[in-house]
Formats: structure tokens, C-alpha cells, sequence
């Protein structure tokens, strides 16, 4: 029991520092003209690599996700080329704008000139060098849109109870029969009510960082499938 407490305790104290850490790091892109929204996200914000040779030409739009290793360009360098081909010196400078709701996958990487638009999905490791629209999920090299955000929802939606299913026996397999809350901070929805019985610091990472700060509509919108945590376990035996 000691054990499983100083564990949570530098858990906690870890995603203090990091969040902490994030924040200077926004500042710091602030600071510079990057032009930033409400509740920008960084994964392994030290890993992302974010151009501010021209700061001013980068826009951030509120709820952005930024996964780790992504990379931000508003200038290349390639022209440099000329200068010994044809004794010519061209500038490539060009503003990069993401929207609202947007998340950009893992080791993805957005050229200059590029404006991504609201509620959009961008794929791990894609390079996007056009511009993506709006309600969009994109992915490859070069990115291409796949679908919209809606049909890509109702494919996830299709999918998840066997996905939850899977998980639950995996856990079971691995940690035995003595599952809690603790255990599915992605599946909460699954079960999650304001009975739920669990620690303050898992409440506050579910309602704060998973629900948003949405916590009343986010309930309203999606109502939970089981009446309680001890049904869902049951029927996902």
C-alpha cells in the first residue's frame, strides 16, 4: 500500500512539473509572435520542433493537440540552392494556420503555407503540404483528407465496444480480477457518473483534462452505457 502511494505521489508530482514546464514553453512561443489560443496541448513538448525564425506567421487556434516529435515550418531554406545555380537569392516565407479543435498526430509535419481547419484529424507521421479543410481527418505522406470528422466518429463509435471489450480481458490476464476506476482513464465513458468512486486526482485528470472542463454537458451528451463501474465489469466478463 506504501508503495502504490509513493508511486501515485510522484506520479502526481511528475505531471505538476511537466504541465508546469509545458506552460513556460507556450509562454515562451508567446513571447516570440507565435499567435497561440486557449488550452494548447503538448505531448513531449520538448520533442516538438516549432519554427519561429518569422514567429508571426504561425497561428494556433484554441483546443489544439500537438502529439510528440511534430514539426512546425513557416520558412525552408531550399533556396539556397540558387544562390550557386543561378546566382539568385528567392525567399520562401509563408504563414501556417491551425484551427480550432485540431489534433496533429506523432512526428507529423506541417510545411509552410499550410492552413489546416477546424475540428480536424491530422495522422501520425503525415506531412501535410497542402491546405487540409475544415471537419477533415488527413493522413499519408502527403497528406490526403480520408474522410470527414463525422464518418470517422461513427467509425470509431462502431468499434468500440469490442475494443473495450479486449481491453478489459487483457487486464484481467495481466493484473487479475482486482480492477479499478484507475485502471481506464480512456474508457470512463463507458461508466462514469458523479458516483463514481475514486481518487481526487483521477476525478480531476477525468473531468478536467478527458471531459475538458465540460464535465455537465459531456455527461448530458453522452450518457454512460452502464448504471455503475461494478456493471461494466460484469458485462465485459
Amino acid at each position: 500500500m506504501e508503495c502504490k502511494l509513493v508511486n501515485h505521489i510522484k506520479h502526481y508530482v511528475g505531471q505538476k512539473y511537466a504541465m508546469s514546464s509545458q506552460r513556460r514553453f507556450i509562454d515562451y512561443l508567446r513571447k516570440n509572435g507565435v499567435v497561440i489560443g486557449n488550452n494548447l496541448r503538448l505531448f513531449g513538448y520538448k520533442t516538438i520542433k516549432i519554427d519561429i525564425s518569422t514567429p508571426g506567421y504561425l497561428e494556433i487556434g484554441d483546443n489544439v493537440v500537438i502529439a510528440a516529435d511534430v514539426t512546425i515550418l513557416t520558412h525552408d531554406y531550399t533556396t539556397s540552392v540558387f544562390v550557386h545555380a543561378f546566382h539568385d537569392y528567392i525567399p520562401g516565407r509563408s504563414k501556417v494556420k491551425i484551427g480550432n479543435n485540431v489534433h496533429v498526430g506523432q512526428r507529423a509535419m506541417i510545411l509552410r503555407g499550410v492552413t489546416i481547419g477546424d475540428n480536424c484529424i491530422i495522422g501520425a507521421g503525415a506531412i501535410v503540404t497542402k491546405d487540409i479543410p475544415e471537419n477533415t481527418v488527413a493522413a499519408g505522406i502527403p497528406a490526403r483528407p480520408l474522410c470527414t470528422l463525422e464518418e470517422y466518429y461513427r467509425k470509431r463509435k462502431e468499434k468500440v465496444e469490442q475494443e473495450v471489450y479486449e481491453y478489459v480481458q487483457h487486464l484481467r490476464k495481466t493484473k487479475g480480477e482486482g480492477l479499478t476506476v484507475e485502471d481506464f482513464r480512456e474508457e470512463f465513458a463507458q461508466f462514469w457518473s458523479n458516483n463514481v468512486i475514486c481518487s481526487a486526482s483521477f476525478r480531476k485528470l477525468i473531468e478536467e483534462v478527458q471531459m475538458q472542463g465540460h464535465k455537465d454537458l459531456f455527461l448530458l451528451k453522452n450518457p454512460p452505457q452502464y448504471s455503475s463501474f461494478e456493471d461494466f465489469l460484469q458485462a465485459n466478463k
